[in-house]
């Protein structure tokens, strides 16, 4: 019931109405996403699908599959590249499977505010892009879910009691899981669509998840506690095969991705909004915030992430991108110090 009535808040937050139009479809694009087909983030994807067919006068049909229907996201990928589906909705862990570069976006506190992450993000689109396009993939838009945080089933104050707690870690990233066992962590891999019966059999201890997400897919019941300490915004992208946006009529390509663009900045636009929203919902329905940022012992935190950032550095992130990315970041900082 709690989580019922969570997704039925965070899904009437935002409500995006475009009128059908008559499906003759000549291209059809089938897009799968681990995200809730009753989430503010699938909503606005059904939005754009009905802009889709208007744009192309029912040429081109957007077919959604959400809930994780089409398996994991590695295994949404192998289906892309097979030709079972030609688009994904995917977030940072399925992108770096395309593109390693990626994995800069898993850096914790690497960024500190949505300012200077939307400022980096901008900066680095055009590597990203050309990056997706040699992989055979076009990019069309970025879509902001919120902060990650650790939602864990037991109260943790120091850095060594999350240690002791086993931890979620995406399935099939090898080399996560050797990066959380080599800082003394006690990493599980699993896919994400079983992540909440994880929790509810003991097989995991504590969720790495943005808010939004922790309430629609009720992460909070079982893994009650959250620390207020925000790892780093969970960025996504919607990908469609180069092949395939090939097919497509040349007269509509560039109004389609500026469609798609547009629900990327809307939702960005809304993030905030959504993600203080569910915060509040879950706190409302048992949801503890454990507040390390400010307390006594934030410090061992913040070290302890600076080091895994050092750790990362050419190693799991391209030194090239990292150091990039580091520029336009420390550039950002400067220009706004007070």
């Amino acid at each position: 019931m709690k989580k019922a009535l969570v997704v039925g808040l965070l899904a009437s937050s935002l409500a995006v109405l475009i009128g059908a139009a008559p499906v003759t479809a000549k291209v059809r694009i089938k897009l799968a996403t681990i995200l809730p087909e009753n989430s503010p983030q699938f909503k606005l994807l059904e939005g754009l699908a009905e802009q889709w067919k208007q744009i192309s006068g029912g040429e081109v049909d957007l077919v959604l599959y959400g809930g994780g229907v089409q398996g994991d996201e590695s295994d949404v990928i192998r289906k892309m590249r097979i030709g079972q589906l030609q688009a994904g909705a995917l977030s940072v862990n399925g992108l770096t499977d395309l593109v390693d570069e990626f994995s800069l976006f898993e850096i914790p506190l690497f960024f500190e505010n949505w300012d200077e992450f939307n400022h980096v993000l901008a900066d680095l689109t055009p590597t990203f892009q050309q990056k997706f396009d040699e992989a055979g993939y076009v990019w069309l838009t970025w879509g902001h879910v919120g902060w990650v945080h650790f939602f864990t089933t037991t109260e943790v104050e120091r850095l060594d009691d999350l240690r002791k707690l086993k931890v979620f870690t995406w399935a099939g990233n090898e080399a996560m899981v050797q990066w959380w066992k080599a800082n003394g962590f006690k990493p599980v891999a699993l896919p994400y669509t079983d992540a909440v019966q994880g929790l509810k059999t003991g097989m995991i201890e504590t969720m790495i998840a943005p808010p939004l997400i922790a309430a629609q897919m009720g992460f909070f019941e079982d893994a009650p506690y959250m620390i207020d300490v925000g790892l780093t915004p969970l960025i996504g992208a919607f990908l469609v095969q180069k092949r395939t946006w090939d097919k497509i009529d040349s007269a509509y390509r560039d109004r389609l991705l500026t469609s798609a663009q547009a629900v990327g900045k809307k939702l960005e636009g809304q993030t905030i909004f959504l993600e203080e929203t569910s915060i509040n919902v879950m706190k409302n329905n048992g949801l503890k915030v454990l507040a390390i940022r400010d307390s006594e012992h934030s410090k061992e935190w913040l070290d302890a992430a600076l080091k895994f950032a050092d750790q990362m550095r050419g190693g799991m992130v391209d030194a090239q991108i990292f150091d990039q990315a580091k520029r336009s970041r420390d550039a950002f900082r400067k220009a706004n110090a007070e």
